[in-house]
């Protein structure tokens, strides 16, 4: 893999930063795409250009607006509501997503050279999205190689590590402060540690005091 190209989905959070870091280790060149798909948070792209021009890599966003008007919901409008209901998925769900990220990941990677996609998915801590599933993530692999003609491979790093074991990667990476100050995974839209109170900061927050503790336990 040292000698090849990878393309990185690339949002700017903690998820996919740690995959970064994780693509610059095993890939020759790396390149990271962005969606603009009008979500709730400008400040995500932004990042996301920040973090790319800090590491040197070529960064692609893309226009994905379509899928705004396709899919309304709390990461797409302010006036919905960031819940979640008992036997239902999350009001963050954006339905389709990840099906149409990965199918334009792989257009443009066919178009850089790219062989190689990784995403930062996780069926461990996935909050119930379908299109996070290791089931999912292959078969959509086989279908846009069938659709291309290609031999495109998919990487999810994290597909099976909780939110401490993601935070002790990106320290294996020598990038856990680097991944904790400049990311933005907040549905509040406010960077690094974040509010603190939505889902996606809770399991953050929850994953670093964990790792934290063990490591400071084994030294």
């Amino acid at each position: 893999m040292k000698k090849e190209k990878a393309l990185v989905v690339f949002s700017g959070g903690q998820d996919s930063t740690t995959c970064l870091f994780w693509a610059l280790k095993n890939y020759k060149e790396v390149e990271a795409v962005t969606f603009n798909y009008n979500q709730r948070h400008k400040l995500e792209i932004e990042i996301a250009e920040s973090i790319a021009k800090e590491q040197g890599i070529r960064h692609h966003v893309l226009d994905m607006s379509l899928l705004n008007q396709l899919a309304p919901n709390a990461l797409t409008r302010n006036d919905i509501v960031i819940e979640q209901k008992e036997g239902e998925l999350p009001s963050t769900f954006v339905p389709g997503r990840n099906l149409l990220f990965l199918s334009f990941a792989s257009v443009l990677a066919n178009q850089i050279g790219a062989r190689h996609i990784i995403t930062g998915v996780c069926e461990t801590d996935f909050s119930g999205y379908p299109d996070c599933r290791d089931q999912f993530i292959k078969s959509c692999n086989v279908t846009v190689n069938l659709a291309m003609d290609e031999q495109l491979v998919f990487h999810t790093p994290l597909m099976w590590l909780n939110k401490e074991e993601t935070w002790q990667l990106a320290d294996e990476l020598g990038a856990l402060d680097y991944v904790r100050t400049k990311t933005l995974t907040c549905y509040n839209g406010i960077p690094a540690d974040g509010c603190g109170e939505c889902p996606a900061c809770v399991l953050r927050k929850n994953g670093l005091e964990a790792y934290l503790n063990k490591k400071e336990a084994a030294q």
